[in-house]
């Protein structure tokens, strides 16, 4: 008797398997929808910021990209029948605007700190990009699931727009956080001539 039962809950047992993944993936979806979502908004508030200059110009196909990359994801999820939150895209563009009240050492303006810590965060969001797609191609087993979605494509952009920063970031970077060390360096200087 007892191994009819075992037999007989085996079908049960494989369907809360089945609704567990698709379950954790929706979860996983979202959240990565979320991320996808600040990301777009943050390039979008970075191209603004820069607009009429290269890095302007670099960010318009960035945040261009972003943007295709989030309706893609949503494409994937409606097709796999996985609701999106939208409290969870609501929270991450309530991120978004509140990492606008950060100090920048610059009280309300933009500064060359401001630049950097935008494109540092877009070049970790691109690097996150590419682990998703791969995530879900190769972890997810979508490749088999979406045939038609070309996750070696999707990969590919966001190398490349990881590279058309990469340049603007290193710049962003050595003005950033050199005019930080050569200010920090004349405030103490100023500070032990004040002391004498």
């Amino acid at each position: 008797m007892g191994t009819a039962l075992a037999v007989a809950m085996i079908p049960r047992l494989l369907c809360w398997v089945l609704v567990a993944v698709q379950e954790f993936l929706g979860i996983y979806l979202n959240d990565q929808l979320a991320l996808g979502t600040l990301w777009r908004e943050l390039a979008r508030r970075s191209q603004r910021n820069n607009s009429g200059t290269e890095l302007g110009d670099a960010l318009v196909r960035v945040s261009s990209g972003i943007a295709e990359d989030v309706e893609t994801f949503q494409q994937i999820m409606r097709r796999l029948g996985i609701p999106m939150n939208p409290i969870k895209i609501g929270l991450a563009v309530g991120a978004e605007r509140i990492g606008r009240l950060k100090l920048n050492g610059r009280g309300r303006t933009y500064s060359p700190l401001s630049r950097f810590e935008e494109l540092d965060v877009l070049a970790m969001g691109l690097e996150g990009k590419k682990l998703l797609w791969a995530t879900l191609r190769d972890l997810a087993g979508l490749a088999s699931r979406l045939p038609d979605i070309d996750f070696a494509h999707l990969i590919e952009r966001a190398e490349r727009q990881r590279a058309d920063l990469e340049p603007f970031r290193a710049q962003a970077g050595k003005e950033a956080l050199s005019a930080a060390s050569g200010q920090g360096r004349r405030d103490r200087s100023s500070d032990q001539v004040s002391r004498r």
